[in-house]
């Protein structure tokens, strides 16, 4: 074998190992590039000015759960003072297949005239109650669970039924204000 053969087989094991190295590496930084996105896009705390991106209204001036999300080609958390506008802008065909992350609170563990910041759930793995007697802003909401028991007993002092983030349409949303549950009245004794 001669010399110069064996010094270009070293130089070629040298730069596959560099080559190698590189790979590993930019993979690595693609990684992390990730959990850093993924850190970022959480639900932060609602500020006391801050408007709800559907209807402008102050979020903080209202009762119940409120939603928070993150869209591709919008820069920025999206928040709203409800869950109903939050699906709303969710259920519209030109946003339903950007988003990226969803929020809500979960109802079980905050109180619902002023829910708490720290009490956000994953949207997309939460229960709704639609058609509970209970108001958000604007009138009717979806109470926002992150168990199925927790809906389900709110549904018996509440009233309602019970969706997945997947079945929540247009159409659910339209017909919220029938299916709110009208309250009992007292009973009186004769």
């Amino acid at each position: 074998m001669s010399e110069q053969f064996v010094h270009l087989r070293t130089i070629k094991s040298l730069l596959g190992g560099v080559f190698l190295f590189l790979s590993f590496a930019l993979l690595q930084g693609c990684g992390e590039e990730t959990e850093k996105t993924a850190m970022v896009r959480q639900a932060i705390a609602i500020e006391s000015s801050d408007e709800c991106h559907m209807c402008g209204m102050i979020i903080t001036n209202f009762p119940g759960p409120k939603g928070q999300l993150y869209s591709r080609g919008i820069s920025g958390n999206m928040r709203f003072c409800s869950t109903r506008d939050m699906f709303a802008f969710i259920v519209d065909p030109e946003n339903q297949h950007n988003i990226q992350e969803a929020y809500v609170h979960d109802m079980a563990v905050t109180p619902w005239d002023h829910p708490d910041d720290e009490t956000y759930i994953d949207a997309k793995k939460a229960f709704y109650v639609i058609g509970h007697g209970k108001k958000g802003a604007m009138g009717p909401t979806l109470a926002s669970f992150s168990t199925q028991a927790d809906a389900d007993a709110f549904v018996s002092s509440e009233g309602g039924s019970v969706y997945r983030f997947e079945q929540i349409t247009l159409e659910l949303l339209v017909s919220m204000n029938s299916l709110r549950v009208k309250p009992s009245l007292p009973q009186t004794s004769e």
